[in-house]
């Protein structure tokens, strides 16, 4: 190997490290403020993330699941927004509960970050990704909790929701 071809690879890799340090900062930040944003909303609730078997559905390992379809996405973001009334069958369990809506005390990016964060916590690899936009454009039509549950009934129907 020539002075020059060492001396390129020698860039190269540089650029290849730097490169991966500031993916890995990003979805390392993404992550955290996901994760935070979780913690101090709804981890109140959930825990963190198995939920209370009869009382708090889990989120771990289901919002990937469900997110895995444009209308699946779609709910999750709708159950932020608006709330989200029980009853509620999960995996043979059934769950009566109210989770209220957070409309007024999150923004679009705090959602999609906490969207995404609870998306990471399943085995889909990719995981699903939520935008702030995407949550914009759903915050444009608001919902009653009764209507996000028949819309959960409605996409249960045509594929099973975990």
């Amino acid at each position: 190997m020539g002075t020059g071809t060492g001396r390129m690879a020698s860039v190269l890799r540089g650029a290849c490290m730097v490169g991966t340090m500031v993916l890995l900062a990003a979805c390392t930040r993404h992550g955290h403020e996901g994760y935070a944003r979780y913690r101090t909303n709804c981890g109140i609730c959930h825990h963190g993330g198995e939920g209370m078997k009869g009382e708090i559905p889990p989120v771990s390992g289901r919002v990937d699941k469900i997110a895995s379809t444009p209308e699946g996405k779609q709910y999750l973001m709708h159950v932020l927004l608006n709330g989200l009334n029980g009853p509620l069958q999960i995996d043979g369990v059934r769950y009566n509960f109210s989770m209220p809506p957070f409309r007024a005390h999150l923004s679009d990016e705090e959602i999609a970050s906490i969207l995404t964060y609870l998306a990471t916590r399943g085995d889909t690899r990719p995981a699903p990704v939520f935008r702030a936009a995407d949550v914009a454009a759903e915050r444009a039509h608001p919902m009653t909790t009764t209507m996000v549950a028949e819309e959960r009934r409605r996409l249960d129907a045509i594929h099973p929701l975990p």
